[in-house]
């Protein structure tokens, strides 16, 4: 049953994204875990096509915050406003009370900006004028962004990097993807014409079954391995944290989902801790997360070096 509602989901995502398709399966996997996807690259591949895909496919509330210079954290979150009859105010919601948000191009937001998205991501939660608002569930922010080096763009702090499941990379498409692309223009037409096929309650049903997925003792322990590698590694001045440890486990749990398991295998790791860790990690060569090639590179000793279970 589960694995007929994710090929669902994946194929009619495919309809419009026409790419690459691990990364569609990656962003599966973060709403499965209750995670939250950067998408890196630079423009013009898809990031926002792919990120709309996602949020048309679900029958969910859903809402976009393009970043500017000029966003203001009250964009995002909404403002208390005087209410003259009641010598009281009322609190105005933001669009970040809908399902999914897409958070298109967040680095070009100051920090000051980016920061209002850190309770929402870390807790489904904001706290306005000292009051806490609950956010809908699902919830999931789907961000994109641009290469540093792009003109206009400000670094994510390492502490709202660390809110991402995942950081994705999509490449360019493959020629025969591309050629799709260019006679279909599919942003244009499918896109408009998608329509959900799977509703919120589905969605947290797959969750609640992510949850009771078995993560045997032996895996946890590799998972561990993994993180006290990174932490005494002499070319990391920080390491994986506990957060990330547990990131690994939700993201191999949902990896079990999507392959129709009710237990997890040590692939199920192997295969998320690039994604899922090499933002969390910063080298002493660059004191920024926002180094991936470098941090993805030594990521991948880590791997090859830590034995995983048999």
């Amino acid at each position: 049953m589960a694995h007929d509602a994710i090929e669902r989901l994946r194929s009619n995502i495919t309809n419009v994204y026409m790419g690459n398709s691990a990364a569609v399966d990656r962003l599966i996997v973060c709403m499965l875990a209750r995670g939250h996807v950067l998408i890196e690259d630079v423009p013009g591949v898809g990031k926002t096509v792919l990120a709309r895909a996602m949020a048309t496919s679900l029958a969910c509330s859903f809402a976009r915050i393009q970043g500017t210079p000029d966003l203001m954290p009250t964009d995002i979150i909404g403002i208390s406003v005087y209410n003259r009859e009641r010598s009281d105010f009322d609190f105005k919601p933001g669009p970040i009370f809908n399902n999914i948000i897409l958070a298109d191009e967040i680095n070009r937001t100051t920090p000051r900006t980016q920061s209002a998205l850190l309770e929402a991501m870390s807790e489904s939660n904001v706290t306005v004028d000292g009051e806490p608002h609950q956010l809908p569930e699902p919830f999931m922010v789907i961000a994109t962004q641009n290469p540093y080096e792009f003109e206009g763009t400000y670094f994510l702090p390492e502490n709202q990097l660390d809110r991402f499941l995942m950081r994705l990379s999509l490449g360019y498409p493959a020629p025969d993807d591309e050629s799709r692309i260019i006679r279909q223009q599919p942003a244009r037409t499918t896109l408009t014409q998608l329509s959900p096929v799977m509703s919120a309650s589905d969605v947290l049903g797959l969750q609640e079954e992510v949850d009771a997925v078995n993560l045997d003792q032996a895996l946890v322990d590799y998972i561990i391995n993994l993180s006290a590698a990174t932490r005494d590694n002499e070319d990391l001045q920080v390491g994986i944290s506990p957060r990330g440890s547990l990131a690994i486990a939700q993201a191999a749990r949902a990896t079990a989902v999507m392959n129709s398991r009710e237990y997890c295998i040590p692939e199920d790791i192997v295969s998320n801790v690039l994604p899922v860790c090499a933002h969390r990690i910063i080298s002493k060569t660059y004191m920024h997360a926002g180094d991936s090639v470098t941090t993805r590179r030594i990521m991948q000793q880590v791997l090859e070096t830590v034995p995983s279970p048999a």
